[in-house]
């Protein structure tokens, strides 16, 4: 044990701060920075072209990417690559939201693909969507193992032929 140097009551010398009191421990070291913060490339309103960041911060807290490209636990980017995260354009992870996203929870405006997903277009295990190719969903248009609306049939039949249609570059 310590005495406070504001109170003089016994403290822990590991307190950041006097359970009594609410003054600092002189005692104690400020934390280390763990994990990483990279910033690449050129600078745009702010933030860089890409942004690596994981772990935390002197003060404890957690890091998040920020950034054109965002890549860490946590993110927000035109493009995210996180653990949970928004990716406006797209994003990958664990839990995303964005206009497309491929996550364990996916929640997109125009396509998502997870376990749980949400979009125009959802493809997922349980899905909310326009069209849904899923175990169980919701959608307008919906194919499962138990329902086969033709339409959604029709429509996932035709989607590899779109997507390489809008990547083809001739």
């Amino acid at each position: 044990m310590t005495k406070c140097p504001a109170c003089r009551k016994d403290i822990n010398p590991e307190f950041k701060f006097c359970p009594y009191c609410g003054s600092v421990n002189p005692d104690v070291k400020p934390a280390k920075s763990r994990g990483v913060d990279i910033k690449i490339g050129p600078v745009f309103y702010g933030f860089p072209l890409i942004n690596i960041a994981v772990g935390r911060d002197e003060k404890g807290r957690l890091r998040v990417a920020k950034g054109v490209i965002a890549i860490g636990q946590f993110g927000i980017g035109i493009i995210t690559f996180a653990q949970f995260g928004i990716g406006i354009l797209f994003g990958f992870g664990q839990m995303i939201i964005g206009l497309t996203a491929i996550a364990q929870v996916a929640i997109g405006t125009v396509f998502g693909l997870g376990q749980l997903a949400t979009g125009y277009i959802a493809i997922g295990q349980l899905v909310l969507g326009w069209y849904g190719l899923a175990q169980f969903g919701l959608a307008r248009y919906i194919w499962t193992p138990d329902h086969r609306d033709i339409e959604a049939v029709m429509f996932f039949h035709r989607l590899p032929g779109l997507i390489r249609n809008i990547f083809s570059f001739k």
